[in-house]
Protein backbone atom coordinates (compact mmCIF):
# COMPACT_ATOMS: atom_id res chain seq x y z
CA UNK A 1 0.00 0.00 0.00
CA UNK A 2 1.43 3.36 -1.00
CA UNK A 3 1.58 6.28 1.40
CA UNK A 4 -0.76 8.31 -0.84
CA UNK A 5 -3.43 5.61 -0.71
CA UNK A 6 -3.96 6.39 2.97
CA UNK A 7 -5.44 9.76 1.98
CA UNK A 8 -6.98 8.98 -1.42
CA UNK A 9 -10.75 9.07 -1.80
CA UNK A 10 -13.12 7.64 -4.39
CA UNK A 11 -14.59 9.78 -7.15
CA UNK A 12 -18.08 10.03 -8.68
CA UNK A 13 -17.66 6.66 -10.42
CA UNK A 14 -17.37 4.95 -7.05
CA UNK A 15 -13.74 4.09 -7.72
CA UNK A 16 -10.46 5.86 -7.15
CA UNK A 17 -6.72 5.69 -6.61
CA UNK A 18 -6.72 2.41 -4.70
CA UNK A 19 -9.21 0.57 -6.94
CA UNK A 20 -7.90 -2.47 -8.78
CA UNK A 21 -8.83 -3.88 -12.17
CA UNK A 22 -10.49 -6.78 -10.41
CA UNK A 23 -12.56 -4.43 -8.27
CA UNK A 24 -13.79 -2.27 -11.15
CA UNK A 25 -15.05 -5.39 -12.94
CA UNK A 26 -16.62 -7.01 -9.89
CA UNK A 27 -20.06 -8.36 -10.77
CA UNK A 28 -19.57 -7.82 -14.51
CA UNK A 29 -19.96 -10.64 -17.01
CA UNK A 30 -17.96 -10.05 -20.17
CA UNK A 31 -19.09 -13.23 -21.88
CA UNK A 32 -19.50 -12.60 -25.60
CA UNK A 33 -17.18 -9.58 -25.55
CA UNK A 34 -13.94 -9.45 -27.52
CA UNK A 35 -11.25 -6.96 -26.54
CA UNK A 36 -7.85 -6.30 -28.11
CA UNK A 37 -5.03 -5.37 -25.73
CA UNK A 38 -1.55 -4.39 -26.88
CA UNK A 39 1.40 -5.28 -24.65
CA UNK A 40 -0.12 -8.41 -23.13
CA UNK A 41 3.07 -9.98 -21.87
CA UNK A 42 4.00 -7.69 -18.98
CA UNK A 43 2.86 -4.98 -16.61
CA UNK A 44 -0.48 -3.30 -17.05
CA UNK A 45 -1.36 -5.12 -20.25
CA UNK A 46 -0.78 -8.50 -18.67
CA UNK A 47 -2.93 -7.60 -15.68
CA UNK A 48 -5.68 -6.20 -17.90
CA UNK A 49 -5.81 -9.41 -19.94
CA UNK A 50 -5.79 -11.54 -16.80
CA UNK A 51 -8.77 -9.69 -15.34
CA UNK A 52 -10.72 -9.38 -18.59
CA UNK A 53 -10.40 -13.08 -19.43
CA UNK A 54 -11.27 -13.88 -15.83
CA UNK A 55 -14.58 -12.06 -16.34
CA UNK A 56 -15.34 -14.06 -19.46
CA UNK A 57 -14.06 -11.83 -22.27
CA UNK A 58 -12.16 -13.19 -25.23
CA UNK A 59 -8.97 -11.16 -25.59
CA UNK A 60 -6.89 -10.60 -28.69
CA UNK A 61 -3.58 -10.32 -26.88
CA UNK A 62 -0.64 -8.78 -28.71
CA UNK A 63 3.06 -8.59 -27.95
CA UNK A 64 6.19 -7.75 -29.91
CA UNK A 65 6.51 -11.32 -31.17
CA UNK A 66 4.20 -14.30 -31.60
CA UNK A 67 6.37 -16.22 -29.13
CA UNK A 68 5.92 -13.58 -26.41
CA UNK A 69 2.18 -13.34 -27.04
CA UNK A 70 1.74 -17.11 -26.97
CA UNK A 71 3.82 -17.49 -23.80
CA UNK A 72 1.77 -14.80 -22.08
CA UNK A 73 -1.51 -16.35 -23.17
CA UNK A 74 -0.52 -19.69 -21.66
CA UNK A 75 -0.57 -17.96 -18.28
CA UNK A 76 -4.20 -16.81 -18.66
CA UNK A 77 -7.07 -19.10 -17.79
CA UNK A 78 -9.60 -17.61 -20.21
CA UNK A 79 -10.05 -17.30 -23.97
CA UNK A 80 -7.23 -15.57 -25.82
CA UNK A 81 -5.99 -15.07 -29.37
CA UNK A 82 -2.23 -14.35 -29.30
CA UNK A 83 -0.89 -12.17 -32.11
CA UNK A 84 2.40 -10.48 -32.89
CA UNK A 85 2.28 -6.69 -33.10
CA UNK A 86 5.64 -4.93 -32.94
CA UNK A 87 4.50 -1.32 -32.84
CA UNK A 88 7.84 -0.01 -34.10
CA UNK A 89 7.56 -2.19 -37.22
CA UNK A 90 4.69 -1.08 -39.50
CA UNK A 91 4.68 -4.37 -41.40
CA UNK A 92 4.10 -6.26 -38.14
CA UNK A 93 1.27 -3.91 -37.21
CA UNK A 94 -0.36 -4.32 -40.63
CA UNK A 95 -0.03 -8.10 -40.34
CA UNK A 96 -1.81 -7.95 -36.98
CA UNK A 97 -4.62 -5.89 -38.52
CA UNK A 98 -4.99 -8.37 -41.37
CA UNK A 99 -5.01 -11.32 -38.97
CA UNK A 100 -7.89 -9.80 -37.01
CA UNK A 101 -9.79 -9.09 -40.22
CA UNK A 102 -9.20 -12.56 -41.65
CA UNK A 103 -10.51 -14.14 -38.48
CA UNK A 104 -13.68 -12.04 -38.83
CA UNK A 105 -13.32 -10.66 -35.32
CA UNK A 106 -15.61 -7.88 -34.11
CA UNK A 107 -13.97 -5.88 -31.34
CA UNK A 108 -15.98 -4.48 -28.46
CA UNK A 109 -12.96 -2.54 -27.24
CA UNK A 110 -9.36 -1.80 -28.15
CA UNK A 111 -6.91 -0.92 -25.39
CA UNK A 112 -3.74 0.74 -26.71
CA UNK A 113 -1.65 -0.22 -23.70
CA UNK A 114 1.85 -1.01 -24.99
CA UNK A 115 4.63 1.52 -25.05
CA UNK A 116 8.21 2.48 -24.27
CA UNK A 117 9.39 5.17 -21.89
CA UNK A 118 12.22 7.63 -21.35
CA UNK A 119 14.89 6.21 -23.64
CA UNK A 120 18.13 7.80 -22.34
CA UNK A 121 19.58 8.37 -25.81
CA UNK A 122 17.90 9.30 -29.07
CA UNK A 123 16.79 6.25 -31.02
CA UNK A 124 14.81 6.32 -34.22
CA UNK A 125 12.52 4.18 -36.34
CA UNK A 126 12.10 5.07 -40.00
CA UNK A 127 13.62 8.48 -39.31
CA UNK A 128 11.31 9.35 -36.40
CA UNK A 129 12.05 9.51 -32.67
CA UNK A 130 11.33 6.02 -31.37
CA UNK A 131 8.94 6.85 -28.52
CA UNK A 132 6.74 8.94 -30.80
CA UNK A 133 6.85 6.29 -33.51
CA UNK A 134 6.16 3.33 -31.21
CA UNK A 135 3.69 4.84 -28.78
CA UNK A 136 1.75 6.93 -31.29
CA UNK A 137 2.35 5.97 -34.92
CA UNK A 138 2.28 2.23 -34.20
CA UNK A 139 -1.05 2.53 -32.42
CA UNK A 140 -2.34 4.92 -35.09
CA UNK A 141 -1.69 2.31 -37.79
CA UNK A 142 -3.23 -0.46 -35.69
CA UNK A 143 -6.38 1.30 -34.55
CA UNK A 144 -7.23 3.12 -37.76
CA UNK A 145 -6.75 -0.19 -39.52
CA UNK A 146 -9.23 -1.88 -37.20
CA UNK A 147 -12.00 0.72 -37.16
CA UNK A 148 -14.16 -1.40 -39.47
CA UNK A 149 -13.85 -4.24 -36.95
CA UNK A 150 -15.05 -2.08 -34.05
CA UNK A 151 -18.53 -2.87 -32.79
CA UNK A 152 -21.31 -0.29 -33.19
CA UNK A 153 -20.86 0.64 -29.52
CA UNK A 154 -17.15 -0.18 -29.42
CA UNK A 155 -14.67 1.66 -27.24
CA UNK A 156 -11.10 2.73 -27.93
CA UNK A 157 -8.93 3.38 -24.89
CA UNK A 158 -5.48 4.93 -25.26
CA UNK A 159 -2.95 4.85 -22.46
CA UNK A 160 -1.75 8.40 -22.12
CA UNK A 161 -0.15 9.60 -18.91
CA UNK A 162 0.11 12.59 -16.63
CA UNK A 163 3.51 12.83 -18.35
CA UNK A 164 1.65 14.44 -21.26
CA UNK A 165 2.12 17.61 -19.20
CA UNK A 166 5.88 17.26 -19.82
CA UNK A 167 5.40 17.60 -23.58
CA UNK A 168 7.05 20.66 -25.13
CA UNK A 169 5.21 23.93 -25.50
CA UNK A 170 2.58 23.51 -28.18
CA UNK A 171 2.33 19.82 -27.37
CA UNK A 172 3.95 18.37 -30.49
CA UNK A 173 7.21 19.55 -32.07
CA UNK A 174 6.17 18.95 -35.65
CA UNK A 175 9.50 20.38 -36.85
CA UNK A 176 11.46 17.90 -34.73
CA UNK A 177 9.69 14.54 -34.98
CA UNK A 178 13.07 13.00 -35.75
CA UNK A 179 14.38 14.21 -32.39
CA UNK A 180 17.59 15.36 -34.03
CA UNK A 181 17.26 19.09 -33.30
CA UNK A 182 17.00 18.50 -29.55
CA UNK A 183 16.30 15.47 -27.40
CA UNK A 184 15.44 14.99 -23.75
CA UNK A 185 14.09 11.58 -22.83
CA UNK A 186 11.22 12.71 -20.62
CA UNK A 187 10.07 15.48 -22.91
CA UNK A 188 10.05 13.02 -25.81
CA UNK A 189 8.07 10.54 -23.72
CA UNK A 190 5.67 13.32 -22.71
CA UNK A 191 5.22 14.25 -26.36
CA UNK A 192 4.33 10.64 -27.23
CA UNK A 193 1.75 10.55 -24.43
CA UNK A 194 0.40 13.93 -25.55
CA UNK A 195 0.04 12.39 -29.01
CA UNK A 196 -1.88 9.43 -27.56
CA UNK A 197 -4.23 11.90 -25.90
CA UNK A 198 -4.71 13.99 -29.06
CA UNK A 199 -5.32 10.84 -31.09
CA UNK A 200 -8.11 9.79 -28.72
CA UNK A 201 -9.61 13.29 -28.85
CA UNK A 202 -9.63 13.41 -32.66
CA UNK A 203 -10.95 9.86 -32.93
CA UNK A 204 -13.73 10.81 -30.51
CA UNK A 205 -14.61 13.76 -32.75
CA UNK A 206 -14.84 11.41 -35.72
CA UNK A 207 -17.06 9.08 -33.69
CA UNK A 208 -19.57 11.89 -33.05
CA UNK A 209 -23.09 10.83 -33.95
CA UNK A 210 -22.34 7.16 -33.31
CA UNK A 211 -22.29 5.00 -30.19
CA UNK A 212 -18.55 4.44 -30.52
CA UNK A 213 -16.24 6.18 -28.07
CA UNK A 214 -12.57 7.02 -27.73
CA UNK A 215 -10.90 8.10 -24.50
CA UNK A 216 -7.45 8.39 -22.98
CA UNK A 217 -6.35 7.35 -19.51
CA UNK A 218 -3.59 8.04 -17.02
CA UNK A 219 -2.85 4.75 -15.24
CA UNK A 220 -0.97 6.37 -12.38
CA UNK A 221 2.67 6.01 -11.44
CA UNK A 222 3.61 2.33 -11.42
CA UNK A 223 6.96 0.58 -11.22
CA UNK A 224 6.65 -1.62 -14.32
CA UNK A 225 9.31 -2.74 -16.79
CA UNK A 226 8.80 0.55 -18.62
CA UNK A 227 11.28 1.93 -16.10
CA UNK A 228 14.05 -0.32 -17.44
CA UNK A 229 15.58 2.57 -19.39
CA UNK A 230 15.74 4.89 -16.40
CA UNK A 231 19.11 5.69 -14.86
CA UNK A 232 20.63 3.64 -12.05
CA UNK A 233 19.71 6.13 -9.32
CA UNK A 234 16.10 6.48 -10.52
CA UNK A 235 15.74 2.72 -10.79
CA UNK A 236 17.15 2.26 -7.27
CA UNK A 237 14.62 4.68 -5.78
CA UNK A 238 11.75 3.14 -7.77
CA UNK A 239 12.68 -0.34 -6.58
CA UNK A 240 13.32 0.53 -2.93
CA UNK A 241 10.95 3.40 -2.23
CA UNK A 242 8.32 2.78 -4.89
CA UNK A 243 5.94 1.02 -2.50
CA UNK A 244 5.63 4.30 -0.60
CA UNK A 245 4.29 6.31 -3.54
CA UNK A 246 3.64 4.04 -6.53
CA UNK A 247 0.49 2.14 -7.43
CA UNK A 248 0.50 -1.62 -7.72
CA UNK A 249 0.16 -3.07 -11.22
CA UNK A 250 -3.39 -4.15 -10.40
CA UNK A 251 -4.28 -0.60 -9.37
CA UNK A 252 -2.55 0.78 -12.45
CA UNK A 253 -4.60 -1.42 -14.78
CA UNK A 254 -7.88 -0.35 -13.19
CA UNK A 255 -8.48 2.84 -15.18
CA UNK A 256 -7.91 1.36 -18.64
CA UNK A 257 -10.16 -1.60 -17.79
CA UNK A 258 -12.81 0.72 -16.34
CA UNK A 259 -12.85 2.88 -19.47
CA UNK A 260 -13.01 -0.20 -21.71
CA UNK A 261 -15.80 -2.21 -20.10
CA UNK A 262 -17.57 -0.57 -17.16
CA UNK A 263 -21.19 0.52 -17.74
CA UNK A 264 -20.46 3.86 -16.04
CA UNK A 265 -18.02 4.72 -18.84
CA UNK A 266 -20.47 3.91 -21.63
CA UNK A 267 -21.23 6.94 -23.78
CA UNK A 268 -18.35 9.01 -22.42
CA UNK A 269 -16.43 10.23 -25.46
CA UNK A 270 -13.27 12.30 -25.81
CA UNK A 271 -12.43 12.30 -22.11
CA UNK A 272 -9.24 11.91 -20.09
CA UNK A 273 -9.55 9.50 -17.17
CA UNK A 274 -7.45 9.40 -14.02
CA UNK A 275 -8.14 7.03 -11.12
CA UNK A 276 -11.25 5.71 -12.91
CA UNK A 277 -12.84 9.15 -13.13
CA UNK A 278 -12.97 11.88 -15.76
CA UNK A 279 -10.19 14.38 -15.08
CA UNK A 280 -8.63 17.50 -16.57
CA UNK A 281 -5.79 17.26 -19.06
CA UNK A 282 -3.38 19.96 -20.16
CA UNK A 283 -5.38 22.76 -21.74
CA UNK A 284 -3.84 22.56 -25.21
CA UNK A 285 -4.64 18.83 -25.38
CA UNK A 286 -8.25 19.94 -25.86
CA UNK A 287 -7.34 21.93 -28.99
CA UNK A 288 -9.28 20.37 -31.91
CA UNK A 289 -7.09 22.12 -34.48
CA UNK A 290 -3.96 20.59 -32.95
CA UNK A 291 -5.58 17.16 -32.77
CA UNK A 292 -6.61 17.37 -36.43
CA UNK A 293 -3.11 18.47 -37.43
CA UNK A 294 -1.55 15.49 -35.65
CA UNK A 295 -4.00 13.15 -37.40
CA UNK A 296 -3.14 14.63 -40.80
CA UNK A 297 0.60 14.46 -40.14
CA UNK A 298 0.24 10.87 -38.91
CA UNK A 299 -1.59 9.91 -42.10
CA UNK A 300 1.20 11.48 -44.15
CA UNK A 301 3.86 9.58 -42.18
CA UNK A 302 2.02 6.29 -42.67
CA UNK A 303 1.57 6.97 -46.39
CA UNK A 304 5.30 7.62 -46.75
CA UNK A 305 6.07 4.27 -45.12
CA UNK A 306 4.41 2.56 -48.10
CA UNK A 307 3.23 -0.48 -46.17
Amino acid sequence: MSFYSLFASKGPSGFGYTSTAKEVTAGLSLEGKTILVTGCNSGLGQEAVRVLTGRGARVVATARSAEKAEAACRSFSGKTIPLACELAEPASVRACVEAVKQKGITLDAIIGNAGIMALPKLRQAYGYELQFFTNHIGHFILITGLLEQLAADGRVVMLSSSAHRMAPGGGIEFDNLSGEKRYWSWRAYGQSKFANLLFAKELARRFAGTKKTANAVHPGSINTNLTRHMGTVSTFFADHFGPLFLKSVSQGAATEVFAAVHPAAAGINGAYFDDCNVAKCRRDADDPVLAKKLWDVSERIVAELKI
